[in-house]
């Protein structure tokens, strides 16, 4: 396969796609997640040798060209020998001899002496900083050499922490274990969501340059009766007809406790109410409101109310603005 085919993406691909393409399949085929495969390693091998080409723009363009193969070499025209050159042992030039790139003489040169592609930090990216603690690259025929490199970090550690609804909206500190045993209190930030990303520096594992981190993934709980919208708090508050028509002082919940809401007379159902300063903490450190939907809660089947209904009549149309 050429090396397009290798990586999966059509001859033209942009730069973001060869490096798309190049992390999904390293993803699926490093080494420390195919031990037992030797056809996985033997096929990342092929994989990174393709990204080291294509992710280079000069090579890209020559390989293009079909000035070089697929190894980076030069590519001899008209057969092995023209013009003096040889691949035997014979007396023509050789690659690197009397010529600074590396190649024949008039033809580009393929990887110079030494030359070799550091991807560290893609690696980095996609299997965390274990690789680098350990001073090693993914290895194997066609990989990465390896090289002498500055003592690394230890590998970060990750954790999933579930913080009720209410601590959420209130930012209660949460207190977590982690893997080491230690018990610490966590403050959770403005502006938390769920899926947060929260970094605890030096509690992850231990390495030669000194511990890596703790990264806390916060997921917000679902609550019985609130729910957020934003910022904001949203609750349904169930009333009686009494306090709907003439009015009342009731008690509703917030995340920092109950607190009375004037209901005025002739409140109906579908009203929004507002409490100021009673939702969520944004970036900035404003906190949302909680928004209070009115719903006239009626008693089934109750005589006097029944009765009361039928000396009283309402004329007017709730429905005219439906066109009903």
């Amino acid at each position: 396969m050429d090396l397009y085919q290798r990586l999966g993406i059509k001859r033209g691909a942009s730069e973001e796609e060869v490096k798309k393409a190049y992390r999904s399949l390293a993803k699926q085929l490093h080494p420390d997640r195919n031990k037992d495969n030797p056809k996985a390693a033997e096929r990342f091998s092929q994989v990174t040798s393709a990204y080291d080409l294509l992710s280079d723009k000069d090579k890209r363009a020559r390989y293009d060209r079909g000035e070089i193969d697929e190894d980076g070499n030069p590519k001899m025209p008209f057969g092995a020998g023209f013009g003096g050159y040889s691949t035997g042992g014979g007396a023509g030039p050789r690659p690197g001899q009397g010529n600074p790139g590396g190649g024949f003489e008039g033809f580009p040169g393929g990887f110079a002496s030494g030359e070799t592609a550091d991807l560290s930090d893609l690696f980095e990216g996609l299997f965390g900083a274990a690789n680098s603690a350990r001073g090693r690259r993914p290895g194997g025929p066609g990989g990465f050499r390896q090289r002498g490199r500055a003592p690394q970090k230890g590998a970060d550690v990750a954790y999933r922490l579930k913080v009720p609804f209410i601590d959420a909206a209130i930012l209660a500190p949460q207190r977590i274990t982690l893997a080491d045993g230690k018990s610490i209190d966590l403050q959770l930030p403005k502006g938390l969501e769920d899926g947060t990303r929260i970094r605890l520096t030096g509690k992850g594992e231990a390495g030669p340059a000194g511990h890596g981190d703790a990264i806390v993934t916060i997921s917000i709980a679902p609550h019985s009766f609130f729910s957020r919208d934003g910022h904001q708090i949203r609750l349904t508050l169930p009333v009686t007809l009494n306090e709907a028509v003439l009015g009342a002082k009731v008690k509703v919940p917030t995340p920092e406790g109950p607190v009375m809401l004037t209901i005025a007379k002739g409140t109906t159902s579908g009203r929004v109410l507002r409490l100021k300063g009673r939702g969520f903490t944004d970036k900035n450190g404003k906190r949302g409101d909680q928004l209070v939907t009115v719903d006239v809660d009626l008693p089934p089947a109750n005589a006097e109310l029944e009765e009361f209904a039928k000396g009283w009549t309402d004329d007017r149309n709730p429905r005219a603005a439906l066109g009903v």
